[in-house]
């Protein structure tokens, strides 16, 4: 399967935000990604 997607809600569902919450270990991803920031990706032009 070549183009195989996985649908939106089962992306949601599993991995999403309030997945995290549920647990210490989802709490401490969330708190690690906030530590990092958004960072802007850009090569040197």
């Amino acid at each position: 399967m070549k183009n195989h997607r996985i649908s939106k809600i089962k992306k949601k569902r599993k991995s999403g935000f309030l997945v995290r919450m549920r647990t210490q270990k989802g709490r401490n991803i969330l708190s690690r990604r906030r530590r990092l920031g958004r960072t802007l990706k850009l090569r040197n032009v």
